[in-house]
Formats: C-alpha cells, structure tokens, sequence
C-alpha cells in the first residue's frame, strides 16, 4: 500500500541561522594542519633531517642494515611504513634522494645498487622498488652513535606499537652537510650543503673560539653536481650572519675546436639537463642564438656530458657567456637556514647554527656519560657484593644447598653475607662451575678499574669543557675518515669576464618594414637576398621601410601621443613570405590607437620632426627618448594640440616642403628650428596660413618632384608660400588636403 505523503507546513517565521566565525573556524581547522607541516613534515631539525628521512633511516638500522650485504628496497619501504603512514611511492621518493645512485648528496646515507635516477636529471627516471637493493652507508654509524644509550628522546610511532627517536644524536653537524628544500605553510626553507670536511674544521674552531672568523674554515658551499661558484665575499658574509642570502653557480665546460663542439661536463645543483637543453633550442629556433647547430644529451655512465655543436670559427667563449646570461646554466641558490629549534622554526647564520647543534650534541653526550655511569655503577655494585662471598665461597654453597625453598635462596645469601637483593640475585646466577676462588678474584678484579671509568665519566659530566674535547676530537675523526675534496670550484667575481650587454647580442644588418595596416616585419637582409616580393595582405601597402641592425632600439609613434620603445634583437626575424606582426598585438597598445611612424636608433643621435595642421614643426631630440631604464612606452611624446601631418625621423638637417592645402608650398632648411626643450612642445611656426586653412604636407624634399625646388626656398621662416602650378599638384598627388 503506497504510503500517504505529508506535507510541511512551511512556517512564516525568518530562519535564524547563526553566523560562522570565520576567524575561528580557521584556527580550529586550519593552524593545526599548517604546525603539522611545519613541525612533522617540511623543515628539518637539528640532526639535518625532516621526519620522513628520520623514519626511513632508523628502519633500515633497526633492519640491521648498517652491517651486512644489501636488500630489496621495497622490503625497506614496507618496513618504513610501520614508522611512516605515507604511501609507499612518497618513501621510495625519499629512499631514492638518499642514496648514492642519485647523486643528490655529497655524502649519502644509503649504499644503493640499481637504478635510482639521477638529480641532475628530470627525466631519467628511477626503477621500481622492487628491482633495486639497499643497505645503510657506512657514515650512518655517526648519526646513530650510542642511540641506544639514551642520547635522545623516544616516542610512540603513530599507532603506539614501537618507538622511534626524535631526533638523531648525529656527531657532525649535519644540518650543514646535507642541502634540504621544503615548503610550509606560510614559510619555507632552502639550505645549502656544505664540506664535511670543511664543516668539521669550523665546528672544531667555533668550540675552542666563539669569536673566530667562521669563513677562513668554511669556504663556500659545496654540491655533488660540482659546477663552479662564483665567489662573493660580501654575500656568503650576509649568509653567514643571517642564514639569508644568494650565490651564483655556473656551469664547467670545455672546448673541442677539432670538432668544432662545447661539452658541458658540471651544472648547477639547481637545474637539470632538460631544461638547459630546452631553453638553449629555443633560443636557436628564435634566432637569439645562431653559433649552436645541435645539442645534444650524451650523459652515460661516465658522467653528465651535454654537447653543443657550433659553426666553424664561432667564438666559444662568447657563445657561452651569452648563454650563461641566457639560460640556467648559471643559476642563483637562494639561501633559507630556516630550522627546527626546540619545535620551533627558527631562521640562523652558521654560528648560531653552530651554536644550537652544540647544544644539542652536549646533551646527547651529556646523557649517554650519565647513561654510562649508571650501568657501571650498577655493575660496580654487583661486583661488591661478588667480594663478600670471596672470603667464604663454602658459606654461600652451603646456604644455597641447604635452602629448602627455592625462594629463600635470595633472602638467605642477603643475610647470610649482609648484601642486598640485586646482589643476592647476581651471587645466584652464577654457574656453578664459576663458584671458584679464581673466577671470583678475577671479576672482583675488575672493581678498581670500573670505579676508575665511574670516576672519569663523573668528571666528565660536570665539565663542560671536557664534553666539548670529546665532540672536538668526533670531528676530527669523522673529518679524517669521511671526508671527500670539493667538488664544487671556487672562483672569484674578478675570474668572471665581464662582457657588455651589447657583446651578447648577435648584430646583422636587417630591414624592417611597416604597412598601412600596422603591419610590421623585421627581416634579415641576408635572407632578402632569396626573395624580394613582400607578401601583404590585398588591401594593404608599406609605408615606411628602411635598413638598420640588429641592436638598434625601434622607436613606434602612435596617434595618442605615445612612443613604444622595443630592442630590435627582441623581435623575431621573419621572412619576405610571411605577413608579418599586428603592432597593437606586439606592443600592447590602446583600443583604437594606430602607428604613424617609426624610427631606429643605436645612439639616439638625430631628431624627430613633427609638422602640424596649424602650419607648425617641433624638432625633437632624439636623446629626449633615451630612458636609462627598459621602459617600454613613453607619453606626451609630441605635441596633441594640433593634429599630425608628419612624424618622421632625420639623421641630420635637411631641406623639407611645407605646403597649405594644395596650392601653396615653402622650402625650408631644419636648420632653421631650434630643437624643443620638452618633447611635447609646439614647436616654430614654419608657413603662415589663412582663415580656414591649414598645412596638409610636411614632405622630404628629395622627395617632392618638381623641375625647380629652390622656387619656394625661404631662408627665414615663417613665410607665406609659393603657388603651386596646376600640373605639379597633380604629379604629386595633391588634389585633396589630408588636414
């Protein structure tokens, strides 16, 4: 039977809904969330790890893989994730920039075997976990030194199922050696690596003197990718004191003029070999550089090898500064000491860095001597009580062989001999092939020499000084077994061959051209030598077209006022056949604004003429245009009081033809204007006019034909103008005024 359906009753009351708080929402839902990615995920600590690196490593040691041959890393993964929820591709990710394979580090933790990518690499990808083997590399040992000594704090793993450590008790400061990147939510860090040896001399140094010049140890950083760094007293200083900072890292070539090729063997930590080998054939397809035939990656067991094959009698060193500027083949580290200090993240120079993992490092071996004390002394205290049978072994045997109750044995030795119950359980352990004079004397023997160690770790906890001896002389011997020479070089600014912007640019004689259309090309005159004919749209016509290079600064003159500046090597060549580039598209201009004219330039000599309805011409300078920044559009370029006949650019002074209407024309020399002190001014009055008239032509004498120009020569100006007779109106063109 269909149920019956019931209506609601729609209630004429307004709904009170309670507004959300959204200032406390968000810190109800969202700053948990960002200290989660801060504390437990994206910043390392003071062992030079993120907890993700932390959990991998201490698997693999609780595995046992500090000693003995190598597994299967997906054994490890799925061991990881006892300690580490994340899937089991993110552990892999983190296993994978570990190891030597990689060749992300200077010094890597895991000893692989198989393909594990490469850093330097994006697209060499790294094989499945389950065809590649690991184990942990030998200078593992120094991170988990005397761990489990009680050097650190240990915690539940997410599920309470076993114990992990927070933190490493690592005996080199590691936070150093090892670079690490990662973004937070609202921070981030970016830590450079440095020289494990050169990590250990300053560390050493620090401990004896806090005041000393930390740099004379520590050079410079240090990567695995090697590459050259180019050295910046003051900005490694700025680094140094404030953990912010940037270095330029560049990458090392080598020439091979037999083969006319570059083989470029180290690149910066920062790139990779894809993208370098995509900015440089982008730059070849947009003619910025024309030296490069071919590029190729030929990276193969030997080592990173990108080759470059150039023209015969290029410049090589040249073609690699340009790209140096060019592409990240020299690229910027920016530096971000950004650390875990105590759950928080705390940015630090190098000493104060130093500073922190010291105190760290004291407290781990302040707590592993006092860890040391307690179980010798324990053990000291076992042995006591072993001496008090000495001098009657036939007592103890008698009192353990005439016990009855196998529990009154402990009381019974207790009171027979007067010690207390650990020491009564330790008498009764003892074999009793060991219950003779000798073996007794002998462990009673090695009372004096425990009380000694006792005596010496006492000292040892209450001295400062004598903790910071015994890290001093860690560091050295790390220093001494685990260190590698540098790899990255250093090099000095003044190394550096400083070559002008100009050297740069590729400079060739071109043609630009543009039409009625506001159509523009920009061709090299060496392929104008295969064609001639321009191809245009049907309707359209060139109206300016002239010679000039390739580092020439292109001057557009709009009809808003406006100039459009732009670097002639910025615009792609195009050829004869193409129709060339819509200048409102190329320039960003303004709705419905157009080019009148355009000019070239490489030294801003020469002016600008404007010639204007009301019979006026302003001559501008062209250095008026000169900025000493790349702008790329200047106002108030000419005059906007009268409207424009003639916007064109003159070398040097010369005879032009003003004409009113169409019936009178003068013939004036530029020399005549002074040039204007503002760009925008009016400029002089060159032709005198009549009610109702105006100057319609502003026109270059070469180009004006008539048998006699010199008839409408005026040597002063302004001037009323010759007639101008009815057939040579009509040779040039003048039926109509434009003005």
């Amino acid at each position: 039977m269909p149920r019956k359906k019931t209506e609601t009753p729609i209630s004429s009351e307004p709904v009170n809904i309670s507004e959300l708080d959204i200032v406390s929402t968000l810190e109800t839902n969202y700053m948990p969330y960002a200290m989660s990615v801060i504390i437990s995920r994206a910043i390392p600590e003071m062992d030079g790890f993120k907890p993700a690196h932390r959990k991998l490593l201490y698997t693999m040691y609780k595995m046992g893989l500090l000693t003995g041959g190598r597994i299967k890393s997906a054994d490890v993964v799925g061991q990881t994730m006892r300690l580490n929820p994340h899937g089991d591709q993110a552990i892999y990710e983190t296993l994978v920039r570990l190891t030597r394979g990689n060749d992300a580090l200077l010094h890597p933790f895991i000893d692989s075997k198989g393909n594990f990518g490469k850093q330097y690499s994006r697209d060499m990808a790294y094989a499945a976990s389950r065809y590649t083997e690991v184990k942990l590399d030998a200078i593992c040992a120094e991170l988990f030194k005397d761990i489990d000594k009680d050097t650190v704090d240990m915690v539940d793993n997410y599920n309470g199922t076993m114990k992990e450590p927070l933190l490493f008790p690592s005996t080199f400061p590691n936070l150093l050696v090892t670079p690490n990147q990662g973004i937070a939510v609202g921070m981030a860090s970016s830590i450079c690596g440095f020289n494990l040896k050169e990590v250990c001399a300053a560390a050493v140094h620090y401990i004896a003197d806090r005041d000393c010049d930390i740099s004379k140890y520590l050079l410079a950083p240090d990567f695995s990718t090697g590459a050259q760094l180019i050295y910046n007293a003051a900005g490694l200083a700025e680094i140094y004191a404030t953990g912010r900072g940037s270095f330029k890292l560049r990458a090392k070539y080598q020439a091979d003029s037999k083969n006319n090729c570059v083989e470029i063997t180290e690149i910066p930590y920062t790139t990779s070999i894809e993208a370098i080998i995509e900015k440089i054939v982008s730059l070849v397809k947009a003619n910025k550089i024309r030296d490069v035939n071919d590029v190729r990656d030929e990276t193969d067991l030997k080592g990173l090898r990108i080759t470059l094959d150039i023209k015969r009698g290029a410049n090589t060193d040249l073609l690699m500064h340009k790209l140096f500027s060019m592409t990240t083949l020299c690229d910027t580290f920016n530096c971000n000491f950004n650390f875990l200090v105590d759950g928080r993240p705390k940015t630090m120079g190098v000493k104060e860095i130093l500073d922190e993992w010291l105190r760290f490092r004291t407290s781990c071996v302040r707590r592993q001597t006092a860890y040391d004390i307690e179980k010798k002394t324990a053990q000291a205290h076992l042995l006591e009580g072993l001496s008090k049978i000495l001098v009657d072994i036939d007592k103890a045997i008698k009192i353990i062989r005439k016990t009855e109750q196998d529990r009154m044995v402990i009381p019974n030795l207790m009171s027979g001999f007067n010690i207390d119950q650990a020491q009564a359980e330790f008498i009764a352990e003892i074999k009793l092939r060991n219950l003779n004079k000798e073996h007794i004397l002998n462990r009673v023997n090695e009372l004096e020499s425990l009380n000694k160690e006792i005596s010496e770790l006492k000292e040892i906890l209450g001295s400062d000084k004598k903790i910071e001896g015994i890290i001093s002389r860690q560091l050295k011997e790390i220093a001494k077994k685990y260190g590698k020479p540098r790899r990255t070089e250093i090099i000095s600014e003044e190394q550096v061959i400083e070559i002008p912007d100009d050297a740069l640019i590729e400079d060739y004689a071109i043609k630009v051209i543009m039409t009625k259309h506001n159509y523009f090309k920009k061709i090299a005159m060496s392929s104008l030598r295969m064609a001639f004919e321009q191809n245009l749209k049907d309707d359209d016509r060139i109206t300016q077209e002239f010679e000039t290079v390739n580092k020439a600064d292109l001057l557009f003159f709009s009809d808003k006022y406006n100039v459009y500046k732009v670097k002639a090597y910025e615009l792609a060549d195009c050829k004869a056949s193409s129709m060339g580039e819509f200048l409102p598209n190329m320039l960003g201009m303004e709705e419905n604004e157009r080019i009148i004219s355009m000019a070239a330039t490489t030294d801003y000599t020469g002016f600008m003429l404007f010639g204007f309805a009301n019979g006026r011409v302003a001559k501008v300078n062209m250095d008026a245009y000169a900025t000493k920044i790349n702008r790329k559009k200047l106002v108030n370029a000419y005059s906007d009081k009268s409207p424009v006949v003639y916007a064109g650019f003159v070398e040097q002074d010369c005879d032009f033809l003003a004409i009113r209407g169409t019936d009178k024309a003068l013939l004036f020399n530029t020399s005549l204007l002074t040039p204007n002190a503002a760009k925008n001014g009016m400029g002089a009055e060159v032709i005198t006019l009549r009610k109702n008239t105006y100057m319609t032509y502003l026109i270059p004498a070469e180009q004006y034909k008539c048998e006699n120009a010199e008839f409408y020569r005026y040597k002063a100006i302004p001037g009323l103008g010759h007639f101008i007779p009815l057939p040579e109106r009509a040779v040039n063109g003048l039926t109509k005024p434009n003005g």
